[in-house]
C-alpha cells in the first residue's frame, strides 16, 4: 500500500476533502462574523441623530443579506433603538402625521396604562412616553394635540405622573405642558372642571412629593403647566384657592436658588393669581 501512487492511496482523496470541507467552513463562519460585525455597527449607529439616516439606507440595502443573522431581535434587544426609531418618525414633519394616520401612538397606550412599577414595565413606559413626546415638542402643532386629546392621552399622562418613576414623570409633565401650550388643549382642560380639578389634583400631589424629594427639572415642568393653566380666566380664579402652599412660601427656595428662569415663571405665576411673592432668598 505504501508504494501505491499518491492518485491511488485510499487516504488522499478523503484528507484533501476533509481539509477543503473544513477551509470552507472557517470561510463561512468568517464572513457570518463579518456580516455580524457590520449589522451590528449599523446598529449602534441607529442611536446617532448624524449617523441614523445612513445606517438605516445601508441596514435597507443589505437586508437580503443579513436574513441569517437574525437582525430583527438585534434590532429589539438593542438598547433604544426601537424608541430611537420611532422618536424620529414620530418627530419628522414629513412623517408625523401619517404617523398619527397610521393610529401607532395607540399601540403605545397600554404600556402608559400600567399601573406596574417594576423595571421592564417602567421601560416601556418611559419609551411609549418619549415617542410621545416626541409628536408634541414642535410648537403649534394643533392636528397632532387634537389626535392625542381625542385619544384620551391626559389621563394616561396623570396616571404616569402618579406612579411613575421620577423621569417618567418628568416626561409625562412635559407632555402635558406642551399640550396645555395650544389653545385648543388648554380649552379642553379648563372647559370642564372635572378635567381641571383631575389635572390640578395631580400636580398638587406632585409638589408635595417634591418638597421630600426635590428635582428642579420636574419643578419647572409643573411650575409652567400652572402658569399656563393661569391664562384661562376661570382656571386662574380656581388657582387662588387651589395653588399649594408649598409654591407660595420658601419650601423650594433651594431648588430655585440655583434656576433663575423656573423662579421667574413662577414669580409670574403667582402675580397671575395675584397672591403673595414669595419671600427673599
Amino acid at each position: 500500500m505504501a508504494n501505491l501512487p499518491q492518485s491511488l492511496s485510499i487516504n488522499a482523496p478523503f484528507a484533501a476533502a476533509g481539509s477543503s470541507a473544513q477551509n470552507a467552513a472557517a470561510a463561512s463562519q468568517a464572513n457570518k462574523d463579518h456580516k455580524m460585525a457590520s449589522v451590528e455597527h449599523l446598529i449602534l449607529q441607529l442611536s446617532n441623530p448624524d449617523l441614523r439616516e445612513n445606517a438605516l439606507l445601508e441596514l435597507s440595502k443589505k437586508r437580503e443579506l443579513f436574513q441569517d443573522l437574525a437582525v430583527a431581535p438585534l434590532l429589539w434587544n438593542s438598547f433604544g433603538t426601537i424608541a430611537a426609531l420611532l422618536q424620529c418618525v414620530a418627530s419628522h414633519p414629513d412623517t408625523k402625521m401619517l404617523f398619527l394616520n397610521a393610529h401607532i401612538p395607540l399601540y403605545l397606550y397600554p404600556f402608559l396604562n400600567t399601573t406596574s412599577k417594576s423595571r421592564p414595565f417602567e421601560y416601556l413606559r418611559l419609551t411609549s412616553l418619549g415617542v410621545i413626546g416626541a409628536l408634541v415638542k414642535q410648537v403649534d402643532d394643533t392636528e397632532v394635540i387634537s389626535f392625542l386629546l381625542s385619544t384620551e392621552i391626559i389621563p394616561l399622562c396623570l396616571r404616569t405622573m402618579e406612579m411613575g418613576s421620577e423621569l417618567s414623570k418628568t416626561v409625562a409633565t412635559f407632555i402635558v405642558q406642551k399640550i396645555l401650550s395650544d389653545d385648543v388643549g388648554l380649552d379642553y382642560i379648563c372647559t370642564a372642571a372635572e378635567r381641571f380639578f383631575a389635572v390640578g389634583r395631580v400636580l398638587a400631589n406632585m409638589v408635595a412629593s417634591l418638597a421630600e424629594q426635590p428635582s428642579s427639572r420636574l419643578l419647572k415642568h409643573i411650575i409652567c403647566c400652572y402658569l399656563r393653566l393661569s391664562d384661562n380666566p376661570r382656571a386662574c380664579a380656581a388657582l387662588r384657592n387651589c395653588l399649594p402652599d408649598m409654591l407660595r412660601d420658601a419650601t423650594f427656595s433651594s431648588c430655585l436658588r440655583e434656576d433663575p428662569t423656573t423662579r421667574r415663571l413662577l414669580q409670574q405665576l403667582l402675580h397671575n393669581v395675584e397672591v403673595n411673592r414669595m419671600p427673599p432668598l
